[in-house]
């Protein structure tokens, strides 16, 4: 695929004026729903949840990158839809999810736009050197209109979510995309790092992630608590993340046990209010997405069988921050993440 070179905005613009915008893109930032087709990377259904090329994501993702040394430019970046060239440094970031916002910041970089998801459409609270970028529409319905109006020199994306964007939005500036967000958030970071010429940062950062992770899987022993990930989804739907998912990876790195139910290689189990005994462990963490009017938490909590889990009566029950646990996706939420799990976990 031939290299993908930023075009004036002027034509940018004329562009997108005749573009009725619908980016992919899932409801949240787990990543498991796409758009219908795609024109470049085989599409964006294959790397959704239940797709062909879900599993291997993040092993294809860690390919991914670049050769350029240190400080060099120009630099080729290979990625999801092929490679693309950075001439220079980029300077105007635009970020087009939760998680590309969550690595841009932790690389001490303001992005001037950023996407936002449509259960939390503001900046998330516990990412406090973002600045003020400007909305550029949420992860399921782009603004290409804004995004080329803040002349970026960098747009960062995923192609599950973005990938019949792509070409307009490649047209606008130069744009790095992984290939979904999620249980990848690690190889996306490198991956957006290696864009930025921050790869050395970044590792140092996933380092230090790993070794409080080992850490603490090592203050809690070798008969460490199980933990159920439940989250309340609009419309009645409760997921039980998974392996494959940011929180799983997180566990995962802890050494914490799961339920069998949630010990799959797959993003999310789904049960319903009627059946939340299928969330039972010695810890339940559960998050909301959205309203929480909503969803059928208030359901789910008075059926008489959430009363008789064993975290429920243990008192190892506890409501999390959506935000960080579930959207969150990047270091600065898995580092937070970790605090809360300090807190709650006993050995």
């Amino acid at each position: 695929m031939s290299l993908r070179r930023r075009a004036p905005v002027a034509v940018a613009l004329a562009v997108v004026a005749a573009l009725s915008v619908s980016a992919c893109g899932g409801g949240d930032s787990s990543g498991d729903k796409s758009s219908s087709s795609s024109s470049a990377g085989g599409g964006s259904k294959s790397v959704a949840k239940g797709g062909k090329e879900f599993g291997s994501a993040a092993q294809k993702t860690a390919a991914m990158g670049t050769d350029a040394k240190p400080g060099q430019w120009p630099r080729t970046i290979k990625h999801a839809m092929g490679t693309t060239e950075l001439k220079k440094q980029p300077e105007r970031v635009v970020v087009l999810d939760v998680g590309e916002l969550d690595n841009v910041v932790s690389l001490g970089i303001k992005p001037v736009g950023v996407a936002y998801t449509e259960g939390s459409p503001h900046l998330p609270s516990y990412l406090k050197g973002a600045g003020a970028p400007k909305s550029v529409g949420t992860i399921n319905s782009l603004n290409l209109e804004a995004i080329a109006g803040l002349k970026p020199d960098l747009i960062l994306g995923s192609q599950l979510r973005a990938a019949d964007s792509y070409d307009e939005l490649s047209k606008i500036a130069p744009t790095v995309f992984s290939i979904r967000p999620g249980f990848t958030w690690k190889e996306n970071y490198l991956l957006n790092a290696a864009a930025l010429d921050r790869t050395a940062q970044a590792k140092a950062a996933l380092a230090a992630y790993e070794k409080r992770a080992h850490e603490l899987g090592a203050k809690l022993g070798a008969h460490k608590p199980s933990v159920s990930m439940v989250r309340y989804m609009p419309n009645g739907v409760i997921r039980l993340y998974a392996n494959d998912s940011f929180i799983g990876t997180i566990l995962k790195d802890i050494g914490v046990p799961r339920p069998r139910n949630q010990d799959i290689a797959d993003l999310a189990a789904e049960i319903s209010a009627e059946n939340i005994d299928k969330a039972d462990a010695d810890y339940i963490f559960s998050g909301v997405y959205g309203n929480p009017d909503a969803t059928s938490r208030s359901k789910a909590r008075g059926n008489p069988l959430w009363k008789n889990l064993k975290a429920v009566k243990a008192g190892h029950a506890y409501d999390v921050p959506d935000e960080t646990w579930y959207l969150g996706l990047g270091v600065t939420a898995a580092d937070s993440v970790l605090d809360d799990l300090q807190r709650y976990l006993k050995p």
